[in-house]
């Protein structure tokens, strides 16, 4: 599984289905043979509480554990990772993941933390998806440094639409300073009304 694959969903609008499609491509790769990793990027644990956790702030370990595990440059415990019935597994995500993205600001590399967690996980996956939080603060900078690629949910409205130049932007210089390889797979129009 050196091939593996990480992408990140992101949108800095909220609401245009970056969770959504996080859970049925990851569903569906599994579906197809293939072993997936969804990541909560988000500190509304948004997925977390999709794939059933029903009380995500009450879970020893998250995606903020590992980071920390990261940035104390300690051992990372693969105890927070979760199995689904469908096949696929999860990394949670909790409310602590807001104190870590304003703590972030004051680590060495901080836009590697993401990357170096999920760059430990790569040899056990085909894909890593990384559901990210509806903004373009420190967790998505990081989700779009650890991630080979974007795929991005927006409906078709002009509210929408207006905010992927900022987006579009910040791929861009993502892409020139610290992430060469980051491609843009594609946008995905979501809740279409044919």
């Amino acid at each position: 599984m050196e091939n593996c694959r990480v992408i990140a969903i992101t949108n800095q609008k909220g609401g245009v289905g970056k969770t959504t499609t996080s859970v049925n491509l990851g569903v569906g790769l599994a579906a197809q043979g293939k072993k997936v990793l969804l990541v909560d990027a988000d500190p509304q644990g948004s997925l977390t509480v999709s794939l059933g956790v029903k009380n995500p702030d009450e879970l020893e370990m998250s995606l903020s554990t590992l980071m920390q595990s990261v940035i104390d440059d300690e051992q990372l415990s693969s105890n927070a990772i979760l199995k689904h019935p469908e096949g696929v597994d999860l990394l949670p995500s909790n409310i602590e993941l807001s104190g870590m993205e304003t703590g972030l600001f004051n680590v060495m590399s901080r836009e590697y933390v993401l990357k170096n967690c999920i760059d430990s996980m790569r040899k056990n996956y085909d894909y890593i998806l990384i559901d990210c939080m509806p903004s373009l603060g420190m967790m998505t900078v990081n989700a779009l440094v650890a991630a080979d690629s974007v795929i991005i949910p927006s409906q078709p409205n002009f509210l929408s639409t207006k905010g992927l130049n900022l987006l579009l932007r910040s791929i861009s210089k993502i892409r020139r300073q610290i992430n060469p390889r980051l491609k843009i797979d594609g946008i995905l129009l979501t809740m279409v009304d044919n």
